[in-house]
């Protein structure tokens, strides 16, 4: 099994999806290790102290205000963890969950937050045993971090709480963690309030998202080509100098990977047959530059995670030399700050969500068109097989129509709304969560969509062919995949929905693309 070592600079998205997806192992370094030691030095001796530090001998949030006797401060880390563990909804996905936990040993690791070194083994235990705590939908406003969700996960730190275990059975966390034989954290000073404090959710779904979205941007130039193909449209408009004086990259990555499916084929460049036209629809012919663009949005989106993952967000924050707020043993001292503000992470995640749902308007456009009998140059209405006896792909497209109208609403920006919470002491908040569930949605409503436009148009080919008519021979080694994978070809109409959902699963999957690399060799 793939280990991944937790230092004390950051993470890769690489790591995030290796431990919420892979299951990886996670170990913490020898340096990790060290860095914890030290900055608990500094906890401690800040403890010892009469004067209040907030996070370590105080109350939270707008109960900042007041000093906490020693005897009362393991209850107080105790009871921060508990009142903030009351998120409602269904439950968040585990690879979520994975991540989110990981994203915070992450920060706990890099030595700024103060957290004894047996409690981050201790979360890295809990990964490696498969143990998944309970989260729910909602409880995150996106400032102060994901409050809520990460409670949930320090709750079973704690052995408290309901978690998942590697059977997939949900259970007592303490019973989980007894069978696995990991001992429930006693929570000291600035523990619990360090567990909690981070953009470490919204941060984990923008990382998969992006991952997801590369895969099917790449999905969406293949299943474009097809269409341009079936529609007997012109690839000169992918021309390389077309696309160098206007040079945005993702544009011209784009264009290039739809001329690499389109090569050798014997159905483009008959836009002047039957039913001349001099240009190609919007849809077909500026498909790169929407693409593109969204391709450019995901480069955008990935500089922002990167640097959010080498970041080590909690608040307050430990840091070597110097006095300010307090100073600790070794002249470090303990620093409050806004970092937990989830406004970087939350853009991206809008930002991301609007250039999907652009990119799954404009395949539904391409789609349509292909069943249109006054639009797409000789196919019969709706690729039925006996247009009025059978109705086709009709309803396909209704779904499809039903998956874009659901993005254009999820597109709304989260992060342009904020809600006052904590007695007005956290008076602005990012809504980044809200921002990363509704992209989680996004992405599957786009997968669908990509998954019907590669029906229709490797439908509309197989129409379209015959001796003097063929596709391109990366077209046909998609159309062959296709078919292997149980999406079935032209025909009297059938129970339709297997269709698709073979059709989903086989774009999900990456088969789609695999199919074509195979022909073209490796896409953009």
């Amino acid at each position: 099994m793939h280990t991944v070592v937790v230092g004390t600079s950051g993470t890769t998205a690489e790591d995030v999806i290796a431990v919420a997806r892979g299951n990886a192992r996670v170990e913490l370094s020898a340096e990790a290790l060290d860095a914890l030691a030290r900055a608990r030095e500094i906890v401690d001796a800040l403890a010892a102290k009469p004067e209040p530090v907030y996070g370590v001998s105080t109350g939270f949030g707008a109960l900042a205000t007041r000093h906490i006797n020693h005897d009362l401060r393991a209850q107080l880390q105790r009871n921060i963890v508990r009142s903030h563990a009351a998120g409602m909804g269904p439950r968040v996905e585990r690879e979520v969950v994975r991540a989110l936990m990981f994203l915070r040993l992450k920060t706990v690791a890099s030595g700024h937050t103060g957290v004894r070194p047996h409690v981050a083994q201790t979360m890295a235990d809990l990964l490696n045993a498969g143990i998944t705590p309970v989260v729910h939908e909602y409880g995150s406003l996106g400032c102060s971090g994901d409050l809520a969700p990460l409670s949930h996960c320090a709750l079973a730190l704690m052995g408290e709480g309901d978690a998942e275990g590697p059977d997939g059975t949900v259970r007592p966390a303490g019973e989980l963690l007894a069978e696995h034989g990991i001992t429930p954290v006693e929570l000291r000073e600035k523990e619990g309030l360090a567990l909690l404090n981070g953009t470490d959710g919204m941060l984990g779904m923008l990382v998969m998202a992006i991952a997801d979205l590369k895969k099917l941007y790449k999905s969406a130039d293949i299943t474009a080509a097809l269409s341009l193909e079936a529609l007997l449209g012109t690839e000169k408009v992918l021309a390389p100098e077309l696309h160098a004086i206007r040079p945005h990259p993702g544009q011209g990555d784009s264009a290039a990977n739809m001329l690499a499916v389109l090569q050798g084929s014997g159905l483009t460049g008959h836009h002047q047959d039957d039913s001349p036209r001099v240009q190609d629809a919007y849809s077909v012919r500026c498909a790169p530059q929407v693409a593109g663009a969204g391709r450019d949005t995901i480069t955008h989106a990935e500089l922002v995670a990167s640097r959010e993952l080498a970041a080590a967000v909690d608040n307050p924050v430990v840091l070597p030399g110097g006095t300010s707020q307090a100073g600790g043993s070794g002249g470090g001292r303990v620093e409050s700050n806004g970092n937990f503000h989830g406004a970087p992470v939350a853009y991206v995640l809008d930002f991301l969500a609007i250039a999907a749902a652009d990119l799954g308007s404009i395949a539904e456009r391409r789609t349509d068109r292909l069943l249109d009998k006054n639009r797409s140059h000789g196919l019969p209405a709706f690729l039925a097989d006996d247009a009025g006896v059978d109705s086709g792909l009709m309803i396909a497209q209704y779904t499809q129509a039903a998956l874009v109208s659901e993005m254009k609403r999820l597109a709304v920006p989260a992060s342009a709304d904020s809600i006052p919470s904590s007695a007005m002491q956290e008076d602005h908040v990012s809504m980044g969560w809200s921002a990363a569930r509704k992209l989680r949605t996004t992405v599957e409503n786009l997968t669908r969509i990509i998954a019907i436009e590669m029906y229709a148009a490797t439908r509309a080919i197989e129409i379209r062919t015959h001796a003097h008519l063929t596709p391109a021979p990366a077209s046909r080694a998609a159309i062959d995949a296709a078919r292997a994978a149980g999406v079935q070809g032209p025909g009297p109409d059938r129970f339709l929905a297997p269709d698709l959902a073979a059709a989903e699963a086989f774009v999900r999957a990456g088969g789609l693309v695999a199919a074509v690399e195979q022909v073209t060799g490796p896409l953009a």
